[in-house]
């Protein structure tokens, strides 16, 4: 039997590099669906490779410089401003905005254009500069995860909605005969702090965080940022809050909380993944907010797609169709369902809701249900971290101080904000200026 012209032709090369996490075949769904898309449209080869999502963008710098980027790579949520001042060998950017790529087409080789179909918190978080810039390819935020039988003996019927009906909350653990060792935990991490002031609808950086143009100044010192320290150190002084003393120990919480020696924990929604899917015990919820104001948004993880700028048109068509395949209601719910990746678009929330899935895994909705809760306004998305890994280390140092010396809140953190500054003009300098840049700026804070 002879070939068809199509097989005869050179394929089209797509070159997807992809963040790797530390899950089991976290990328198989991903090349399963590249197989797919290559069937659909013969004329691409479209190779999937993984790089461990903290190390991506250093090797996506070198593959530049080196004349051979990818034509596609995913970008953790805190890496954003790295991809954007990731570099060609003549000094152009690397990556252009998805938006202006696709242009006013709905379609693109019969592939539906999603981005209309981005979740709001989504879109607003990647909209930057007037432009989505990126396409998610996971999804992720806080969450609060309770231990239902302490609750119970507690006498507490209710999941804490707010900070006050938590400690109201932690409060009545601290009675409790027999209970445990305290009453709630979560890591000292620079993403906890994104979370609590987007709550509030708080800025870290001028330019509305870093959406209209690059930010240049940073301020730790906010009344948002303040009232979400205050409010924890006064959980630790009273014994409730317990930190393992160790910065970003997502797994040493977890720990705490599975050995029962608190009832509360703040973890990731990518964390329901590894409940067993019998756990009764353990509720998740909303992530408690100050009351004192409105939920005005929240944290964003995981990781974006991001397009090289300069493609043939050929190669560009086929990059975009491909990340609109991924992003397709239905490939989209299945990966949520794979990954434990929240859905990023309406269409894919519709069909776990027409399936029945979320009836069937309630716990699954919940963290749709936190991105939900946004007012769109500045402060609701988290910011565009330049310099992101010293910023964040300034805040994280600067809370362990509070916790563990008993600094002074505001005196403490003016004097992070001092650091924080003097990272982000060094990244700043560093990549606006001419010659060798110093290799901390493809440090990912996570």
């Amino acid at each position: 039997m002879g070939s068809s012209a199509a097989d005869r032709s050179p394929r089209t090369e797509i070159d997807v590099l992809l963040s790797e996490y530390p899950f089991p075949d976290f990328l198989g769904p991903i090349r399963a669906r590249a197989e797919e898309f290559e069937k659909a449209h013969p004329e691409y080869r479209v190779t999937i490779r993984g790089c461990y999502y903290e190390e991506l963008p250093a090797q996506v710098s070198a593959e530049a410089l080196a004349g051979k980027p990818p034509t596609i790579a995913s970008y953790y949520s805190g890496a954003s401003q790295q991809a954007m001042d990731t570099v060609t060998q003549d000094g152009r950017p690397l990556f252009a905005p998805i938006a202006g790529l696709i242009g006013d087409r709905s379609e693109i080789l019969g592939e539906p254009v999603i981005l209309d179909d981005l979740i709001d918190a989504c879109r607003d978080f990647y909209t930057i500069g007037g432009q989505v810039a990126a396409v998610p390819l996971t999804l992720s935020t806080m969450l609060l995860y309770s231990n239902k039988p302490m609750l119970r003996a507690a006498g507490i019927d209710a999941i804490p909605s707010t900070w006050d009906d938590l400690t109201a909350a932690c409060a009545a653990l601290s009675r409790l005969d027999g209970g445990p060792e305290h009453a709630v935990t979560w890591p000292v991490d620079g993403k906890l702090f994104q979370q609590a002031v987007a709550q509030q609808g708080g800025l870290f950086l001028d330019n509305e965080n870093g959406r209209l143009a690059r930010a240049t100044t940073v301020d730790l010192t906010s009344p948002e940022v303040m009232a979400y320290v205050e409010w924890w150190r006064a959980l630790a002084e009273r014994g409730e809050y317990v930190y393992t003393g160790k910065f970003e120990d997502w797994l040493g919480n977890a720990t705490t909380f599975a050995e029962g020696r608190v009832a509360f924990r703040v973890d990731s929604s990518f964390a329901i993944n590894f409940m067993a899917a019998d756990d009764t015990d353990t509720a998740v919820s909303l992530l408690p907010y100050n009351g004192a104001k409105a939920p005005a948004g929240n944290w964003i993880g995981g990781d974006a797609l991001w397009v090289a700028d300069g493609l043939d048109p050929v190669t560009r068509d086929g990059a975009l169709a491909f990340i609109q395949y991924l992003n397709n209601p239905r490939n989209a719910a299945e990966w949520h369902k794979a990954s434990g990746s929240t859905p990023a678009t309406k269409g894919a929330v519709a069909v776990l809701e027409s399936e029945g899935w979320f009836d069937a895994h309630p716990v699954h909705r919940v963290a749709t249900e936190q991105l939900e809760r946004t007012t769109r306004e500045p402060g609701s998305s988290v910011p565009v971290f330049p310099g992101s890994h010293g910023i964040q280390t300034a805040i994280m140092a600067a809370m362990e101080d509070v916790l563990v010396r008993g600094a002074d809140p505001l005196a403490r953190f003016t004097r992070a904000t001092a650091e924080a500054q003097k990272a982000l003009d060094h990244y700043n300098a560093t990549c606006l200026g001419d010659g060798p840049r110093d290799p901390e700026w493809l440090v990912v804070g996570t």
